[in-house]
This record gives structure tokens, sequence and C-alpha cells, in this order.
């Protein structure tokens, strides 16, 4: 897959067939309109082109939005290149580019830039500056400048009826099951891990913390998950606390990792976690025996699980 960081570094000696959007989650309801684009790509001498933005415009627009983001741009990337899109545009989103007249954006990006042959589109999708124009002015324009519209039928979209937002809202109250379901895939968090206070191996529990650099990836509701990880080729299953750590009055949210039936040293390594379910909220215990306890009897509901997978 050919990445290009802007509208302007985009070339091609071929003519496109489109797509565009934020794609947050690269979820199954995304993933119909993509598979869609790249078997009509197949079907002609056509290239195909994912135009998505960074930073989300709700970011840009909406002065105090607080919207966490189920993928950073390098997981986004990641998914991407998995489905087999073969260019992804990831345009700087701000207030100029927001300014543009649908007719601009259609001229000089879609028909000037990308030479699109046809556009893949959902039926409620809106451009344009104030998001004025729509799926019938698009329409008209590719008639004006002969490119197709194929639009997403309401149809289609709701016997899959998925958003972002609902994937965002399970994952805050931390129903993994639905979220997943949603995704298509088990939401996963990537970071560096870091060295934290070690006391997971006072109590043969020792744990691999993780540092997520992006404020803006969506952090799961504080709990214990079952989770898994691809180490040196091998999957590797753990459970992973997202919390505060109240038992030894912690300040800070972290995110911790004890990996089952695995003792190598992941310092400074940046990995992937992957969250199958969650067992339960976070507590505070009286004392580190207390904790043990139930941190194995975490261990016990997490083995059984997996057995079942």
């Amino acid at each position: 897959m050919k990445i290009f960081h802007s509208i302007n570094d985009f070339s091609s000696n071929k003519k496109t067939i489109l797509t565009l959007g934020t794609f947050d989650g690269v979820h199954i309801g995304h993933k119909k309109i993509l598979e869609k684009l790249i078997q009509k790509t197949k079907k002609e001498d056509y290239e195909s082109l994912v135009l998505t933005f960074f930073p989300h415009p709700r970011m840009v627009l909406q002065e105090h939005s607080d919207i966490k983001l189920l993928n950073t741009i390098d997981e986004k990337i990641a998914l991407l290149e998995q489905i087999g899109i073969e260019n992804l545009v990831i345009h700087p989103f701000d207030e100029t580019f927001s300014r543009l007249t649908a007719e601009e954006f259609v001229k000089n990006v879609l028909v000037d830039r990308f030479h699109i042959q046809k556009i893949i589109i959902g039926y409620d999708h809106r451009f344009g500056r104030n998001r004025t124009a729509n799926i019938d002015d698009l329409i008209a324009f590719g008639k004006e400048y002969s490119f197709e519209v194929e639009q997403i039928s309401v149809q289609e979209i709701n016997d899959i009826s998925v958003s972002s937002t609902k994937i965002r809202t399970a994952l805050l109250e931390g129903n993994m099951d639905l979220a997943n379901e949603c995704l298509g895939y088990e939401y996963f968090l990537t970071g560096i891990i870091v060295k934290g206070k070690q006391l997971g191996r006072t109590i043969n529990f020792p744990t691999a913390n993780i540092k997520i650099e992006e404020n803006y990836k969506l952090i799961p509701q504080n709990g214990v998950y079952i989770v898994k990880s691809t180490i040196n080729q091998k999957t590797v299953f753990g459970m992973m606390n997202i919390g505060f750590n109240p038992t030894v009055d912690g300040q800070n949210q972290t995110i911790e990792v004890h990996y089952f039936d695995f003792d190598e040293d992941l310092y400074n390594q940046k990995i992937r976690v992957s969250l199958l379910h969650r067992i339960r909220s976070e507590q505070k215990f009286e004392s580190f025996i207390l904790l043990k306890e139930q941190l194995e009897k975490d261990k016990k509901t997490a083995t059984e699980y997996l057995k079942k997978i």
C-alpha cells in the first residue's frame, strides 16, 4: 500500500476508484465499503484509493471536543493495508481545508488530483463547506465532470447497524463482546513497555507496563481483561489491568499486563495487546494477600475462558 500524507503528494498514472471518510475503527461497516471498492478496481484497470483525515474533523471544528479515537494513525494504516487498499491519502484536516466549497473539493481534489473514475460513498454522506452538499449534489458533479457515483444504500448500512460511536460507547462501558463483534476483530492497544513499580513481582504476578503515547487513543473502562499478544511470532495470553491501582493508592491510570507462562524481558519493546473479554471492575484490597488471592481467581477465570475459544 502506498501512503501519502497530503492530497498534494498523491500521484498515479491510473484512474482511481475512491472512497473517503475518517474510518475510525475500520469496523465491519467500513469493511463493507472498502471491500466493494477493491472488487470494483479488480474488474477494471483502476487503482483503489482511500482518502482519510487527521486530526479527526471534530477535533478541529468543535473547540471543546474531547473525542477519543479507536485507532491511532499507525493502527489505521495497518488495518487498511490488511484489507488490501492500494493507495491511502491521510490529509491534514484544518480550518482552511474545511472551508473548501463542495465544487472546489470535487474539481480540485477528486477530479484534478485523484483522477477519479468512480466514488463509492454512504447514502448520508455530506461534504463541502459547512457540510452543505449531499449525495444528489455529488451525482450532479459526477455528470458534469464525468465520474460515477455509487451509493451504499440505507438498507446495506442498516443491515450492519454499526457505527464508531456505538463501539466507543461499548468500550467505555467495558462491553468487549459487543465492541469486538462490531469491529470484526479484537480491539487492541499499542504501546511501549516501560518500567513500573514492579510490585507484581512480589506476589508472583509480574506485569508489563504499557505506555501509550497517543493521548487521543480510547482506553476502555477500568478493570481486568483477558488479553493476547504476538511476541516473537508466538501467541501469548494473559490478563490486563486498566486502572489506578487503588490497593497501593495509585494516582495515575496505568495499563499492566501479566502474561501466562512467559518470562522474557520486554522493556522498550513496542507491543500490541488485543482485548478478548472483561472479567471484572478494578477493586481496592485491604492487603497484598487478598489482592493475590483475587488475581489467582482471575487467572482461573481467564484460563477457563480461553479453553472455550
